[in-house]
C-alpha cells in the first residue's frame, strides 16, 4: 500500500476536520477514535467503522474483518498533522454516529454544563459499567465526540446510549417517559439521596463551579444531596454523578 505523504489527500483532510470541528462531526454524522484498543472495542460492539488511517511507523492491527472500509497508510509527518493526540501510534479510525434507541429509559443521568471532556468521558464510561439507560447532555457540555472525550470514555461511546438536548426540551422528554427529575444541589431543602426511590428517575448533576442552573433546578421535582462529612468541599462532578448512578444500581 502506497504511503500518503500529502496533507491535501481527501481522506487526510476529512479526518483532520472531523478531529477539530464539532459542527462538522454533526454534519457528517461520524467521529474519530484513536488506538488499537478502541478499534477492538468498536469492532466488538458492532460499531459502523467508516475509514482507517495507519501510521507508517505505528501499530498495524488486523483489519481483515473490515469489509468495504477505506484504509490508508500515512507518513509519520502527515499522521502527526492529522492526529489530535501527541505521539499517537495509531490507528485513527472514523465511526458513524449511531441513532438513539426509541426504548423508554428508566435510569437516566443528566449532565448540565460539564465542560471538561475528561469528566464527560468518565461519566459515560461509568454509566456503561452500571447499566444506565441514558445519559443526557444539556447546556454547555463538552462534546461527547471530541477526541479527548472519546479517549476518556474508553469505548463506552460504542455501548452507552446518550443524547444531547436543550434544557427547553429536557423536561418534556422526561415527562413523556414518566420520569421524575432530581437535581443534585447544596441546599438546605435537599433530601439525602439514600432516602429516595431512584428508579425510575432522572438525576441531574451540574458543573463543579456553579452547580445546576436556576432554570434546571426550577424544573426538578426534588433536590437531592450526597451526604458528606462536615467541612468537605463539593465533589468532582464526575465523582458525584458516579455515586448517584451507583445508588440507582444498588
Amino acid at each position: 500500500m502506497a504511503i500518503v505523504t500529502s496533507r491535501r489527500d481527501a481522506l487526510v483532510r476529512l479526518f483532520r476536520q472531523l478531529c477539530r470541528d464539532r459542527s462538522f462531526r454533526r454534519e457528517r454524522g461520524e467521529f474519530v477514535c484513536d488506538g488499537t484498543k478502541l478499534l477492538d472495542e468498536a469492532l466488538s460492539a458492532g460499531a459502523n467503522v467508516g475509514a482507517v488511517l495507519l501510521r507508517e511507523s505505528g501499530a498495524r492491527p488486523d483489519l481483515s474483518t473490515l469489509k468495504n472500509v477505506s484504509t490508508a497508510v500515512l507518513s509519520d509527518e502527515v499522521f502527526t498533522w492529522v492526529s489530535p493526540l501527541e505521539n499517537s501510534p495509531g490507528p485513527l479510525f472514523s465511526v458513524k454516529i449511531a441513532p438513539l434507541s426509541a426504548r423508554s429509559p428508566e435510569r437516566v443521568i443528566v449532565l448540565e454544563n460539564l465542560q471538561d471532556p475528561g469528566n464527560v468521558g468518565t461519566v459515560l464510561r461509568t454509566a456503561a459499567a452500571l447499566g444506565i439507560d441514558l445519559v443526557i447532555l444539556t447546556g454547555e457540555c463538552a462534546d461527547p465526540y471530541n477526541p479527548k472525550t472519546v479517549r476518556s470514555a474508553m469505548g463506552a461511546l460504542f455501548r452507552q446510549p446518550f443524547a444531547e438536548m436543550p434544557l427547553s426540551a429536557l423536561k418534556a422528554a422526561l415527562d413523556g417517559w414518566g420520569l421524575p427529575l432530581y437535581g443534585a444541589a447544596l441546599s438546605p431543602e435537599a433530601r439525602d439521596v439514600r432516602t429516595l426511590r431512584l428508579v425510575p428517575a432522572a438525576l441531574a448533576v451540574g458543573n463543579e463551579g456553579h452547580g445546576l442552573s436556576e432554570e434546571l433546578l426550577a424544573a426538578c421535582d426534588e433536590k437531592i444531596i450526597i451526604p458528606m462529612t462536615p467541612g468537605s468541599e463539593s465533589l468532582n462532578a464526575a465523582v458525584a454523578a458516579s455515586i448517584l448512578m451507583w445508588e440507582t444500581a444498588r
